[in-house]
C-alpha cells in the first residue's frame, strides 16, 4: 500500500485561493508569481484525486468538497502552527497526563494540597489518580501503571529503581468503638487512652505479609510499653479496618489524618504513651524521564521541609538519601 506524505506548503496555498477566490491576489499574498501557484494547485488537486476549485477566466469558487475540505485543512493548519509550542510546554511538563497512586491516608493529609498546588502551576495537565495500597503502588510503578505514588512506605528498602522522597509524618491515634467508650469497657485518662486499655481488646492490623513495617511499628510499640497486642483481626484496607472498629471487632491504631474519616460508631483517642509514627512519601521511577512527573517532585519538594521531619525508621531514610543522592533530587 502506497503512503502519502501531505505537502504542507500546498495546503497553505489552497487555503489562501480559497480565502481569496482569485488566483492573482492569492499569489501576491504568497509572495509568488501565479503559474507556479497555479501548478501546486493543480498538484494538490491530483494527490487528493479531487477537484478544489472551479475555474473560468473571469471565476474561481470552491467545489462543494474543496468548501468541506477547508474547515478540515485550516484546523490542521493551524495545529502545525501551534505544534513548537506544544513542543515546548511538554518538554517543561506544562501539558500531558500524569497517572497517581494514593493510600487512603494521603487523601485525608497530603494529597488535596498536593494536588492543589500541582493544578493551578500547571493546569493543562490531566491528572488521573487512583486509590491503591502502597504495595500494590510499587507494582503499579514498575510495570508502568502509575507514574507516580503517594505511599506509606511498607518496607525498609523501596526497589532500586524507584526514588522516594518522604513527605509526611504522623502520630498514631487509637480508632475504638464508641459504644465501647460509652459503655466504660474503654476508660480514656483525659481524653488520651492508656495502651494497656487498648492491650486487654482485640487489634486490627494490618498483616505483617503486606506490611511489614507498619505491622512492626504497632507491635514494637506495645512490646516497648511492656505488653503485647491481641491480635483479632487482619486486612489490608484502612478503611476496612476502621469499619471493623466500627461494628465492634476491635481497636486499632491508624495514622493520625484517619481522624478526618467520620465513620459512625468510631471514636479517635490520643494515645496516653507517646505513639509512634507513620511516614508518607513520593515515589517514583528513577529514569522516569516525564517533565509531568519532575514538576510534581518540585510542588511536592515545597510542600515540606523534609531536611526537619522525623524519619519512620534511620534504615529506610538512609536508603532513600542514597536513592536521593544517586539520582540528583538531595
Amino acid at each position: 500500500m502506497r503512503r502519502h506524505s501531505m505537502n504542507l506548503r500546498r495546503l497553505r496555498f489552497f487555503v489562501t485561493v480559497a480565502e481569496e477566490l482569485h488566483f492573482g491576489r492569492a499569489a501576491e499574498r504568497l509572495c509568488m508569481t501565479q503559474p507556479p501557484l497555479s501548478q501546486a494547485i493543480l498538484a494538490l488537486e491530483q494527490e487528493l484525486s479531487v477537484t478544489l476549485f472551479e475555474r473560468t477566466k473571469r471565476h474561481v469558487a470552491l467545489t462543494p468538497v474543496g468548501k468541506q475540505l477547508l474547515p478540515h485543512v485550516t484546523r490542521l493548519l493551524e495545529e502545525v502552527e501551534e505544534l513548537p509550542g506544544l513542543a515546548r510546554e511538554l518538554a517543561r511538563g506544562e501539558v500531558g497526563a500524569l497517572n497517581l497512586g494514593f493510600v487512603t491516608t494521603a487523601d485525608y493529609s497530603l494529597l488535596p494540597t498536593l494536588i492543589g498546588r500541582y493544578r493551578q502551576s500547571y493546569p493543562k495537565v490531566k491528572i488521573s489518580l487512583r486509590e491503591m495500597n502502597s504495595d500494590l503502588q510499587v507494582e503499579a510503578l514498575l510495570q508502568g501503571e502509575i507514574d507516580a505514588g503517594l505511599m506509606t512506605p511498607l518496607h525498609t528498602t523501596l526497589h532500586a529503581s524507584l526514588s522516594y522522597l518522604p513527605l509526611h509524618h504522623e502520630p498514631l491515634v487509637a480508632a475504638v468503638p464508641e459504644a465501647w467508650v460509652a459503655s466504660g469497657r474503654l476508660t480514656p485518662v483525659e481524653g488520651r487512652l492508656p495502651l494497656a486499655e487498648v492491650a486487654r481488646e482485640p487489634l486490627v492490623l494490618f498483616p505483617r505479609r503486606s506490611a511489614p513495617v507498619f505491622h512492626d511499628i504497632i507491635t514494637n510499640y506495645f512490646e516497648v510499653n511492656g505488653t503485647r497486642p491481641v491480635i483479632g483481626q487482619e486486612a489490608i484496607q484502612m478503611q476496612t479496618i476502621i469499619s471493623l472498629v466500627s461494628a465492634g471487632i476491635g481497636v486499632a491504631l491508624v495514622p493520625g489524618s484517619l481522624c478526618q474519616l467520620a465513620r459512625p460508631g468510631v471514636r479517635y483517642l490520643s494515645l496516653a504513651e507517646k505513639p509512634p509514627t507513620i511516614e508518607t512519601g513520593l515515589a517514583w521511577r528513577r529514569d522516569d524521564p516525564s517533565p509531568t512527573v519532575n514538576r510534581l517532585v518540585e510542588a511536592a519538594e515545597a510542600q515540606g521541609d523534609v531536611e526537619d521531619m522525623p524519619t519512620l525508621t534511620p534504615v529506610l531514610m538512609a536508603a532513600t538519601r542514597e536513592r536521593h543522592r544517586q539520582n540528583g533530587a538531595i
